[in-house]
């Protein structure tokens, strides 16, 4: 009987340099291809209406008003009142024919709509270039 000591098989050389290679590569594809879903600052529940208003022109400002403090936002960027007043001043110089539009929650304390709106008049936007954001009243 023979008896042959077996030879141990060197395991396959992994090359890890490559997989990293494909790894980035598959990575910088996924980055590029995916797209990504906006998310409101705030989550609102518009106040409904028949004749539902959303849309906005490239000159109009949206002020977000919450229904807890802080209350305003412009655009995305949470601000003070002043701060809006500064803003809305600094658009008006830019573009005398602004429009501003204006949501809120159904909850939101009216009275901070109407700071808003009070501040609005202030800087020289006119009464009818103010609107309100509304959605369209659900189907029984």
């Amino acid at each position: 009987m023979r008896f042959s000591t077996r030879k141990r098989r060197q395991p396959p050389a992994i090359i890890i340099i490559s997989l990293i290679d494909i790894l980035i590569v598959l990575l910088i594809f996924l980055m590029v291809t995916t797209t990504f879903k906006r998310q409101p600052v705030i989550k609102l529940a518009l106040p409904e209406s028949k004749q539902a208003k959303q849309g906005s022109s490239e000159d109009t400002l949206i002020v977000t008003v919450a229904k807890q403090p802080p209350y305003f936002y412009l655009g995305t960027r949470l601000v003070t009142l002043d701060k809006l007043q500064e803003e809305l001043v600094a658009s008006v110089k830019k573009m005398p024919q602004m429009t501003i539009a204006i949501r809120s929650d159904t909850l939101t304390p009216f009275g901070q709509v109407l700071k808003v709106v009070d501040v609005a008049s202030a800087v020289g936007i006119k009464s009818k270039s103010i609107s309100v954001y509304t959605q369209k009243p659900s189907q029984p």
